[in-house]
């Protein structure tokens, strides 16, 4: 006999899994045919990558600035809470007009962070204790101190096509102006005069950081060299830069104007991109670093070498980053879904804006490939700021328990919210130019330095001043202090690290189904080979009781003595912004 509340469980499973565009199948295992690369090595298809800012993560020298002597100290805190792979954020060398981003040297780590042989180190240790290691490659542009500038600009044979040069156009009074109309990501325009080769150069972000032109062959084949180099010292993979602008159109066509904008070179978004972002032949500059990258591991018998893309783009482009529907091109082994940072941009989410950021990525994102999660980054403000301290603990266990890759930067495990700067103590180059909009555009806010302890600076640095400041509320919110408590972030976090590990191991059977029911309550089934999971979540400021067929408790956001793991439940009063996952008993 079905009993009433067994039937209504029943039904409300049948409507998720039918419900329109809720139903996905992941094929976790599936292998894409490709020619000459065996598919077979997946450890990154359920990795948690942590994005390590290394200025702002551990000051191993005293000088008040992060650096890899301070990442090597922590690879072990990394590794106890389940971390498979640490992202360092730019290390080469470089001016810092952008924080990094302007790479004058592609083979040599910045002095600042501890040089070449620092690497090394970091890379000897994080092996021993099975950590991967992911750095950051920025193909599109580089410094303009980088040689390979100098040489263009002076016309040095060879050297002369490596960057986008043009001679403009003359306007009316016989001046030179640039030859289009081509908006900056930083404001002006996306064209710079260059007095010595007396031609306009482009760059898509900062004058100082030059386009490189991947019309070029030679080009390409130079970065070839420089991801070989790394590979060699024993990296495991890249996370790619700014993928979208590093091809613009042949034709040099104006880009429209936006929707009721006017055309203003202090407003990067007045105009539609459509010439200098996401164009064809972009997508084919990743899939050639893809082979490259994939070449050389099958040459070595290596593990895989993950590439991850960083791509701010429309749903169908995003999923082109991946490589073809098909899987006979292949780009990054996945490219980054931000959708639960541009969706859900404040505290006033709801659940069917959850359910939404989802689906919209699993919908749209062919099968073959793989899905990930990512919560912030260090050009966001923090998760705890936006979305709010009390809705942490809940949103890691979504990106923890959601199929695929689950990506955290750093802090986001001790719930870090963003720390207090002035324009006057900020180092956001683009941010510090105007300090009338310092709050609304600098990323200072999120990059404060990682809260270690609750000794003076955090333990982030034995310096007097460190580079940014630390956030005020580092003596509630640090490693130490969340360490020695059950009911913590921290501990939160490495106990949902722990059952994704032995409860979402790979699957050929991995069914997921979101549905908002009721309209407070976040429902998310998971099916694998380990069983039938649950995973709910209230994001209101008061208990809402859920009805279940008998549930196995697993966790909770929120342990008290009142839950308890393994209680089999057939109803549960979720606290506000409480997450629980259970198991079909």
């Amino acid at each position: 006999m079905v009993t009433k509340g067994a039937l209504a469980a029943i039904l409300v499973l049948c409507w998720a899994l039918t419900a329109q565009g809720h139903l996905v199948q992941v094929r976790e295992r599936q292998r894409v045919k490709v020619v000459g690369v065996k598919q077979t090595d997946d450890w990154w298809k359920t990795a948690v990558f942590y994005q390590i800012y290394p200025r702002s993560f551990m000051d191993g020298d005293g000088d008040g600035v992060g650096d890899l002597q301070g990442v090597k100290a922590k690879l072990q805190y990394l590794k106890d809470i389940g971390i498979t792979g640490a992202w360092l954020s730019p290390i080469f060398k470089s001016p810092g007009v952008d924080q990094g981003y302007d790479i004058s040297d592609y083979y040599t780590v910045d002095a600042i962070f501890g040089g070449n042989a620092a690497l090394k180190k970091v890379l000897t240790e994080a092996k021993k204790i099975g950590l991967k290691i992911i750095l950051d490659f920025v193909p599109n542009h580089t410094s303009d101190q980088n040689d390979w500038f100098k040489l263009s600009s002076n016309g040095t044979k060879g050297y002369e096509d490596y960057y986008v040069w043009h001679e403009g156009k003359t306007n009316g009074t016989g001046q030179k102006v640039p030859p289009n109309n081509w908006v900056s990501v930083f404001k002006g325009s996306s064209w710079s005069w260059h007095d010595q080769r007396k031609m306009f150069y482009l760059h898509q972000f900062a004058p100082q950081q030059p386009d490189l032109n991947y019309a070029n062959p030679k080009v390409m084949e130079e970065m070839k060299k420089v991801l070989t180099y790394w590979l060699d010292m024993g990296v495991d993979g890249f996370r790619v830069d700014a993928v979208p602008y590093l091809m613009e159109d042949k034709r040099l066509r104006n880009d429209p104007l936006a929707p009721g904008r006017k055309y203003d070179l202090n407003d990067p978004d007045c105009v539609q991109r459509i010439y200098t972002k996401d164009i064809d032949e972009t997508f084919e500059v990743v899939y050639a670093i893809r082979s490259h990258v994939d070449e050389y591991t099958r040459k070595r018998k290596l593990a895989t070498r993950v590439l991850m893309s960083e791509a701010y783009a429309d749903p169908d482009k995003t999923m082109r980053y991946y490589g073809t529907s098909d899987g006979k091109k292949l780009g990054a082994h996945f490219t980054f879904n931000f959708n639960l940072l541009t969706m859900l941009p404040n505290k006033d989410f709801k659940v069917k804006d959850i359910v939404k950021a989802i689906n919209t990525w699993m919908n749209n994102m062919p099968k073959i490939y793989t899905p990930n999660w990512v919560l912030g980054n260090h050009d966001n403000h923090r998760a705890a700021t936006r979305l709010g301290s009390e809705n942490v603990d809940a949103f890691n266990a979504l990106t923890a328990f959601l199929p695929g890759i689950m990506v955290t930067y750093n802090g986001e495990e001790i719930g870090m919210t963003d720390g207090q700067v002035t324009c006057e103590q900020g180092q956001d180059p683009v941010a510090t130019k105007d300090c009338s909009t310092y709050n609304e555009t600098s990323r200072d806010f999120e990059r404060t330095p990682m809260q270690w302890d609750d000794s003076t600076n955090a333990g982030f640095t034995t310096n007097e001043k460190p580079w940014l400041p630390v956030a005020e509320n580092y003596k509630e919110i640090n490693v130490k202090k969340e360490k020695a408590s059950q009911s913590s972030h921290l501990s939160i976090y490495k106990a949902l690290l722990q059952f994704r590990k032995e409860h979402l191991k790979p699957s050929k059977k991995d069914k997921l189904a979101v549905v908002e029911q009721p309209t407070k309550v976040l429902k998310v089934y998971r099916e694998n080979d380990q069983g039938n999971y649950t995973l709910l979540y209230n994001i209101a400021d008061s208990p809402v009781k859920v009805d279940l067929t008998k549930q196995k408790l697993i966790l909770t956001t929120k342990p008290s003595d009142q839950r308890k793991a393994g209680s089999i439940l057939e109803d549960i009063t979720l606290e506000p912004h409480e997450s629980v996952i259970l198991k079909s008993a």
